[in-house]
Parts: C-alpha cells; sequence; structure tokens
C-alpha cells in the first residue's frame, strides 16, 4: 500500500491541503506546527517511505561538486582516483551531476590557498578536498561550514574539521600490515632499504607519512635491531638521475635484499632492476598502477598493497550525491581495504565493485 498511496490520500487523511502534504515531504517553508503535526502523524502510520530517486528525478536540479587534488604525473594513485570520480559523475548523469578537478602544487601553500579560494568562489554545491597542513585546511573548511557545503575528506583523516565523511585506508594499520608481511619473508635480513619521495624534506603526503609511523612502529616492536636504510628519490627529477642515486646505494649496500616504498611509485626502483638486471631484491609497494603491475608481472616487485584508489574517488562522489541529492545519512569513516597483490593473484583483482 505504501508504493502506491498518493499524496492526496495523506492529504485526505490529514485533513489537510495537497500542498501542504507537499511542502512536509520536500522540507519546505511555510507549514504551519499543527499542520506539520498532521501530516507527520499520517505518515508513520501508513510507514510512509519516499521514492528519493524518483523525487530528485522530477526536481530536475544540478548539481556541481567540486574536487581539489595535489598535482601529479600519470600512472599515480592520483589519476585512480580522478578516473573513479568521473565514473561516479556519469553514472549519475541522470541527476545531472558534474564533477570538477582543481590542482594544487604540493607543499605550496599559496598554490592551495589559491585553489581552495577558487573552488569557493565557483559556489560549489560540495566538495571533495585532500587535505593540506591542519590549520591551513580549517581556513577552507571553516568557510565550507559558514555556508553550508558538505565535504569529504579523501587521502588523510582529520576529524576536527567535522568532514561529512572520509574515504581512505586506516594509515598506520597498514603501514603496519606492511611491516608484518614483509618481515615474514625478510626476517633474517639485518638491512632493510626504505625508499622515499619528499620534497624540501617532506614527504608527498600525511596518509604516507603515517604507513610510515606504522611501519616503523611494527619494525621497534618486532625486529628493532634490523637496520632501516632511507633512501630519497626527489620529486620531479629524471630517470637517469634517479638511477645514478639507485646505483650508488645498492653499490654500497650489497647485503640488501628487501626494499619497501610507502608510495604509489614503487616501479622506479622496480625498473632500474630490471634494466640492471638484479635479481636478489624484493620490493613492496603501494597502488595497482600500470607501472607497478608491469614490474610485479617480470617479477622485480614481489607484493603491492592495493587501496582501492579508483573506489575512493567513486565513493566520495557518490557520497556527496547521497547527501546532498537523496538527502540520505552518511557514515562519517569509510576505511578502505588493505588487500594484497601478487604476481599469481593481481589478474583476479578488480579495481570496481559497483
Amino acid at each position: 500500500m505504501t508504493d502506491k498511496i498518493r499524496i492526496k490520500d495523506i492529504a485526505e487523511k490529514a485533513g489537510v491541503s495537497v500542498g501542504t502534504v507537499d511542502r512536509v515531504l520536500h522540507k519546505r517553508p511555510n507549514v504551519s506546527k499543527s499542520a506539520l503535526a498532521k501530516v507527520e502523524k499520517v505518515l508513520q502510520e501508513i510507514n510512509y517511505r519516499p521514492n528519493m530517486y524518483a523525487s530528485a528525478l522530477a526536481y530536475n536540479k544540478s548539481y556541481t561538486f567540486y574536487m581539489i587534488l595535489p598535482q601529479h604525473d600519470s600512472e599515480a594513485y592520483w589519476e585512480e582516483i580522478e578516473e573513479g570520480a568521473k565514473k561516479a559523475e556519469d553514472y549519475r548523469r541522470d541527476f545531472h551531476i558534474h564533477v570538477k578537478i582543481l590542482f594544487y602544487e604540493r607543499f605550496n601553500e599559496k598554490s592551495y590557498i589559491d585553489t581552495y579560494m577558487g573552488c569557493l568562489n565557483a559556489d560549489p554545491d560540495g566538495v571533495v578536498i585532500v587535505p593540506y597542513e591542519l590549520e591551513i585546511t580549517r581556513k577552507f573548511t571553516d568557510k565550507l561550514h559558514e555556508r553550508n557545503i558538505p565535504f569529504v575528506m579523501l587521502d588523510s583523516y582529520m576529524p576536527d574539521l567535522r568532514p561529512l565523511t572520509f574515504y581512505g585506508q586506516d594509515s598506520f594499520c597498514s603501514g603496519y600490515f606492511a611491516a608484518k608481511v614483509l618481515m615474514m619473508i625478510a626476517y633474517k635480513e639485518k638491512e632493510i632499504m626504505l625508499m622515499k619521495q619528499m620534497k624540501n624534506g617532506k614527504v608527498v603526503s600525511k596518509q604516507q607519512a603515517n604507513r610510515e609511523v606504522g611501519f616503523r612502529h611494527y619494525m621497534k616492536d618486532h625486529f628493532p635491531k634490523v637496520k632501516i636504510l632511507e633512501v630519497n628519490l626527489p620529486l620531479d627529477k629524471t630517470r637517469e638521475e634517479y638511477d645514478l642515486i639507485l646505483e650508488d646505494f645498492f653499490t654500497k649496500h650489497p647485503l640488501v635484499h628487501q626494499c619497501i616504498t610507502l608510495n604509489s611509485r614503487a616501479h622506479l626502483v622496480g625498473d632500474f632492476l630490471l634494466r640492471s638486471n638484479r635479481r636478489d631484491v624484493q620490493i613492496m609497494g603501494y597502488d595497482m598502477v600500470g607501472k607497478n603491475v608491469e614490474c610485479l608481472r617480470q617479477g622485480s616487485i614481489s607484493f603491492l598493497i592495493a587501496q582501492h584508489a579508483y573506489m575512493q574517488g567513486y565513493y566520495c562522489v557518490d557520497a556527496l550525491f547521497r547527501a546532498i541529492v537523496l538527502k540520505t545519512e552518511i557514515k562519517p569513516v569509510n576505511y578502505m581495504p588493505i588487500e594484497l597483490l601478487m604476481k599469481e593473484n593481481v589478474d583476479f583483482y578488480r579495481r570496481t565493485q559497483i
């Protein structure tokens, strides 16, 4: 009966006009307290459940969501995020959803501020943000709260900023997991290489920094005598420059047989190992980007930890859609799975779950 009931039926039962029922159902103003109580009583009696999809389609409004990401190369974690967001836009195209992506320069405070000001000036309906430093990001999110613009947080979770929701891995647990798996095969090793990419002495994201905390926490508790040797492959360098750094490292440390990197560019080391014909080094890295997968198949990378970057992009946009268009409640924290990929199972991994 609930599916077939009409607004006219509700109005007759409540003793009010059809227009009043329509205003109540769509949460519009200009409804007296007594009329509101009568309509809500009838809705409760008939266990009324509105068809939010039909209502949203009938409303015929367009929505623009902005996504703010760091500038990046191709074959990176962020590219998968973009593809997932665009998939969500396409999937909800009947609801006139539009996704616009803005980029800021990493570690450039002015660039981040200019980018979020550009977003605010565009008056978005919702925003997906990758946070910068806490207080800088807070200036942006405070303005979003002032304007009642919902925002979804990606990559790093900062609960103090009160996002609508968060999508990403539990970074500490991810790093801890990576160390535990690595040491199942490297338990006899005395030295391990940790490849990092830094700029001005900082890693490229808070997520990677938190992974390193988890990684080192496990190592300190379980393998305190293993020496962790850091190698920095600076951002925006050439392959030739990376090769020189890596050749120097492996020449100086011939006993290193295990490498871990907590970012999506394990292929920088994997490609070097293939070209230099080194077969005695195993690599653990992150993210199923194309170049990483190719190294995995060829054996220069042994393990990849997948975090469903594509689905993170999709879910962030879809959360805004569900909250703003369908007006449904959104779970505040959504941790993505931590999955281990090897050559033998990578072809069975599916980045989409739609």
